[in-house]
């Protein structure tokens, strides 16, 4: 079957460069009509709602990147890491599927984060799907999607808590009313010399009552072969990937006031194995006793409604939500090797969200939108650890139900309610202020259920004891503290029009994140009492970000240019430390740090056909204020650099030509390029004499796409290729001792073709 799929690729790639040579040919009869379509689409003011308000991007006073459906295709992006790539100032750390955490603006201090919130909240439509960092955060699909906006610096007035360094929105398409229209895609590809990569994906729209009633259904498919090999399991190309779901999207629209949304979605995604490796072992090792499984399920119900008064529209968005993950790892790296020891824990989440907000429809000098937050949330673990039913035989230990050593059941829940609001005023067409503030309480507190059990099997497998019964005692019931905080975020600008195309602006911004609290507080060590005790847990930290930043427009829109320069002050820093003896991790604060940097994008059109797309962020990050406590306990120092590059960056260039009938090629190259940055504090945690021996650099890596095609009407034709260097440079090093394997790479190369028609 592989050969066939290759066969398939080869063919189709060969037909797609058929396609541009034959173009070639035909250059010259190219025309201004022969990218009409595509130079109007990138003429055209960019709309977005950010501010949730719709408004043109150029007038919006923050940093905002947005991808439509379009240049979602254009670069191949399915998912994180095209996004990332092609962002500035933003880093995915993806140490396998299943498992991301963005940096924005250097806000981070390793790419795990522990049990700490992510420092960039994530949303489908209105559904907060981001989490704390050691928590699968699914991969969402992005075909048939509106846009995909990346908001850039501290987002906590609108968007709330853990947007403490920005915010993602996954904006899904609605129901047309009044055409039907439907569209699939294929995408085939080959990953080094034998992994088979399928992505599928299909869109139906039916207007079932013209402009009353309309449905649109979305579906894909993907089984994507491994390209890590685990010697623990003897899987060659372990960590494959099959993944599932779709969503239906009912529109109803009784009046031209009234409309009202119901969205029901589900995703699965399944990877095999996890993708991280031992160099020691080889480029493309890994090794485990079993699979490490980070999979997840997201099931998704949401019902939005909008009523438009004369002076305001109402919009009103209620979301149910279940997310099921398994986190199946073996950290028998924390010993070494020396003994079994793994967890297996699932998880449930719970969550209800909704939020109402009323946004002004008047077109006067005064624009405002005024909300309401809701959040509750409840997550559930199932943790057991285990060693192995030959090791407990092999050295005689019995008392065990089973090979697990320990099993208990936790609960956290957390709310969140919130009031916000934000005007604008416009004294003039050219200069207006915005202001904008949230006053939000949270609330978290953990549990532990009774009717679970630990046991002594660490301290007698560790200290070599033999044929003797383990002692098996019962886990008791405990409630964790109820932590609270009450929080009041900000935002100011002033935006001024020197010149209709030009925009400048000014803003001060503020963000947090809720507090966390430690389910094991108080625990000690069992391997070694005189470690670490661990603490209640860590309070809100927050971040202050001043920004400057320039919009322009010229030459009819064959130019444009956006930059931006800010300031980031980071108080009470919420920081994931280790315990030395048993790796037990838990969260505290530090002091603080500062964070400063330059952004820029730069889209060029310098003659018919050709565009040229750049972008980069130069950032500084490091910490500037800790106490001797501070440094010992979460191995940090001063002025130590904080988990960021110092540069990021991407180009894109494209040409567009005609190839007759109203016919198109194209052909582009993506060159994306991020620096080296450290893993983590470089000190040991609880030791600061100590230099940690996880402490460790990722390599600047520099991945190039090169992409060519046609569009011949209703079908869209690309071959492609990814990676074009073969790059496997470390884009990720886990930060915990844990785990044998703690590298992330690149993908390896990967050829395919892409078919998209729309009927």
């Amino acid at each position: 079957m592989k050969a066939g799929l290759f066969a398939s690729v080869s063919a189709a790639a060969f037909f797609a460069s058929s396609v541009t040579a034959m173009a070639q040919t035909t250059g010259a009869e190219a025309s201004a009509e022969s990218t009409a379509a595509r130079d109007i689409r990138r003429d055209e003011d960019i709309i977005v709602t950010a501010t949730r308000r719709t408004e043109k991007l150029q007038d919006v006073p923050l940093s905002v990147t947005a991808f439509g459906q379009e240049d979602l295709d254009d670069l191949g992006i399915v998912g994180y890491e095209g996004i990332a790539q092609n962002t500035p100032g933003i880093v995915v750390n993806r140490p396998t599927q299943n498992f991301n955490n963005f940096t924005s603006r250097g806000i981070n201090t390793n790419g795990y984060s522990a049990g700490l919130q992510s420092a960039v909240a994530i949303y489908v439509d209105e559904l907060p799907i981001s989490a704390n960092g050691n928590s699968t955060i699914l991969d969402p699909n992005l075909y048939d999607v509106e846009r995909v906006e990346f908001l850039r610096g501290p987002q906590g007035t609108l968007f709330g808590s853990n947007s403490l360094a920005g915010a993602m929105r996954i904006l899904t398409r609605s129901p047309d009313l009044d055409e039907f229209q439907a569209s699939a895609s294929v995408d085939l590809g080959l990953t080094g010399s034998s992994s088979v990569r399928q992505r599928y994906n299909a869109m139906l729209n039916v207007p079932l009552m013209t402009d009353q009633l309309g449905l649109r259904v979305t579906g894909y498919y993907r089984n994507e072969d491994g390209w890590i090999d685990n010697v623990g399991t003897g899987i060659k190309d372990s960590n494959s990937l099959e993944a599932y779901g779709g969503r239906a999207i009912l529109l109803m629209q009784p009046s031209d006031r009234m409309k009202v949304k119901l969205l029901a979605s589900y995703e699965n995604s399944k990877p095999a194995d996890s993708a991280l490796t031992n160099p020691t072992l080889g480029r493309f090792t890994r090794r485990s006793d079993r699979p490490d499984l980070f999979q997840g399920k997201l099931t998704n119900y949401n019902v939005t409604v909008n009523y438009e008064f004369d002076f305001a529209e109402l919009i009103s968005s209620t979301t149910l939500s279940d997310y099921d993950a398994s986190f199946y790892v073996d950290l028998a790296g924390t010993f070494a090797q020396t003994i079994p020891f793994a967890l297996d824990a699932y998880g449930y989440d719970d969550l209800f969200v909704q939020e109402t907000r009323l946004v002004s429809r008047a077109s006067g000098p005064i624009q405002w939108v005024a909300g309401f937050f809701y959040y509750d949330k409840r997550r559930t673990v199932d943790f057991a650890y285990r060693s192995t039913q030959e090791f407990l035989d092999a050295r005689g230990l019995t008392g065990l139900p089973d090979e697990y050593y320990q099993r208990f059941n936790s609960y956290t829940d957390q709310t969140e309610m919130a009031g916000f609001g934000e005007v604008s005023v416009h004294f003039t067409d050219n200069f207006w202020i915005t202001g904008g503030l949230r006053y939000g309480r949270t609330e978290v507190q953990s549990f532990t259920r009774g009717g679970g059990y630990n046991s002594n099997y660490l301290t007698y497998a560790l200290f070599g004891v033999t044929n003797a019964p383990l002692t098996v005692t019962p886990v008791n019931p405990a409630t964790g503290l109820k932590v609270s905080d009450d929080r009041v975020s900000y935002k100011a600008s002033v935006s001024w029009k020197p010149m209709p195309d030009l925009t400048t602006y000014a803003t001060i911004s503020t963000g947090f994140r809720t507090p966390v609290v430690n389910a094991r507080a108080g625990l000690v060590s069992a391997i070694n009492p005189s470690d670490i005790v661990i603490p209640a847990g860590a309070k809100s930290d927050g971040v202050t970000n001043y920004e400057v930043g320039i919009k322009g427009r010229w030459l009819g829109g064959d130019l444009t240019t956006n930059l931006a320069a800010y300031y980031i002050d980071w108080k009470d820093i919420q920081v994931q430390a280790n315990r030395v003896s048993d790796s037990i991790q838990f969260a505290t604060n530090i002091g603080g740090a500062e964070s400063y940097g330059l952004e820029f994008e730069v889209v060029a059109k310098p003659v018919q056909g050709l565009s040229l797309a750049f972008n980069g962020s130069f950032n500084r990050a490091k910490v500037t204020e800790l106490s001797a406590i501070e440094a010992a306990i979460s191995g940090a120092e001063p002025g130590v650099r904080l988990a960021s590059p110092r540069f990021q960056g991407s180009s894109t260039l494209r040409y567009d030509f005609s190839i007759g009938n109203d016919r198109n090629a194209f052909a582009s190259v993506n060159v994306s390029h991020t620096g080296a940055f450290p893993n983590q504090f470089p000190n040991v945690p609880g030791n600061p004499n100590a230099a940690s021996p996880t402490y460790d650099y990722t390599e600047a890596w520099t991945n190039v796409n090169l992409y060519a095609g046609a569009k011949l009407g209703s079908l869209d034709l690309t071959a492609y290729v990814e990676n074009l260097f073969d790059d496997s440079s470390i884009t990720y090093v886990h930060p915990e001792a844990f785990l044998d394997g703690r590298y992330a790479r690149l993908r390896p190369r990967t050829v395919g073709v892409r078919a998209n028609y729309r009927f």
